[in-house]
């Protein structure tokens, strides 16, 4: 004998209501966001050691294949990262001392460039060129106010970077300062690096059972797309620094190591460190004459040409595979649409959506036989 239906119970007979469904989805989302906003800098904290751990985790498993135990490889890992930040720590004050007398000295070299526009305006007008009246004064006048601007703004931050070392200090041991934070991300990483694969597991089981396959290829995407893009990223960036300082020093160019700081930072978006560096090179070498300004030229270009034709098809090659007018228009989008962060974040997103093209849609019947 069938036994009839149980009737629904009350909440069955609520939920089915979409307005009820969507309001606690809606409140769900605000408790989670309100929850998320008071612990921020724990879940930053959180987040910025599982990138260490991911990052490093390459170099562990190669280490791992080398018959080094994972917990000694952690331990060389740790002692690396604390060697690189302290050797950055002393680097940048270096670096915000060269950037002052950089800044302090540019509206000077903006002066004497107005020399080489008055010849090469009379060269111009020899020659029939007309409407090149006043043009050396305004470009001159123009250039010199936004540097004194730029500096105005810029090196009273630098100075109270380098005079405040008290200061400093004091909130450095503070109780929840940047040395406690640095602390904390230091122990997550170092557990996350020891049980990286347990981890992975652990958030993969939080996904229903059925969802966990696609979401584990999913992740595998990301990481050849974000993950390889970040770390190729992060290495040509400190050669082009490493390039751009040794080349200037050869020549002769003063603040070599903020130009080279500069454009290595500014090269994490693509082929833009060249672009900010060149400048301020370009105006200190006026004082020596073509020469000097010729052979800065030729670092730069072989800066880029060696970033665009060997270490970015090598490093990048196998994890973006992006033709560089895609990642250029790439770049450009995303600053149109989030000013600098859109540009950090253009490249790896179009890298992932061209390997989930390739896996999902180029291989699907809707691709190959049509809708």
């Amino acid at each position: 004998m069938i036994s009839p239906p149980k009737a629904p119970n009350a909440f069955q007979y609520v939920w089915r209501s979409p307005w009820v469904r969507a309001a606690a989805f809606l409140l769900a989302f605000y408790l989670a966001y309100r929850f998320l906003a008071e612990v921020r800098t724990v879940v930053v904290a959180a987040a910025v050691a599982y990138l260490i751990a991911y990052l490093a985790n390459p170099l562990l498993n190669w280490l791992e294949r080398g018959r080094v135990k994972r917990g000694l490889g952690v331990f060389f890992v740790l002692l690396a990262f604390i060697g690189i930040f302290t050797l950055a720590g002393a680097l940048l004050v270096t670096v915000a001392a060269q950037l002052i007398e950089l800044l302090q000295s540019l509206p000077e070299q903006v002066g004497r460039l107005g020399e080489l526009l008055d010849r090469l305006g009379g060269w111009l007008q020899e020659r029939g060129v007309t409407g090149l009246d006043n043009a050396r004064e305004r470009l001159t006048e123009a250039a010199q106010t936004y540097l004194r601007n730029l500096g105005t703004n810029i090196i009273p931050i630098l100075q109270n970077a380098l005079s405040s070392t008290g200061t400093i200090f004091t909130r450095l041991v503070s109780i929840g300062g940047v040395v406690g934070q640095i602390l904390l991300i230091l122990l997550l990483s170092v557990y996350l690096m020891l049980d990286y694969s347990r981890v992975n597991t652990s958030l993969l089981r939080a996904f229903p059972r059925p969802w966990q396959p696609r979401v584990l290829e999913l992740s595998t995407l990301v990481g050849t797309a974000v993950g390889g893009y970040v770390r190729g990223q992060l290495v040509i960036a400190l050669f082009i620094g490493m390039f751009v300082f040794l080349g200037l020093t050869l020549i002769g160019i003063p603040s070599a190591a903020a130009i080279g700081f500069l454009a290595g930072a500014f090269n994490i978006v693509p082929y833009l460190g060249p672009i900010i560096g060149a400048t301020p090179a370009l105006l200190l070498a006026l004082p020596g004459g073509w020469v000097p300004m010729v052979l800065v030229v030729v670092v730069f270009v072989a800066a880029n040409q060696i970033e665009s034709n060997l270490l970015s098809p090598y490093v990048l090659g196998r994890t973006t595979d992006l033709h560089p007018v895609t990642v250029l228009l790439a770049i450009l989008v995303g600053v149109a649409l989030l000013g600098f962060t859109g540009a950090l974040l253009a490249v790896p997103a179009v890298a992932l959506g061209k390997l989930l093209l390739d896996k999902y849609y180029y291989s699907s019947r809707v691709y190959t036989e049509g809708p």
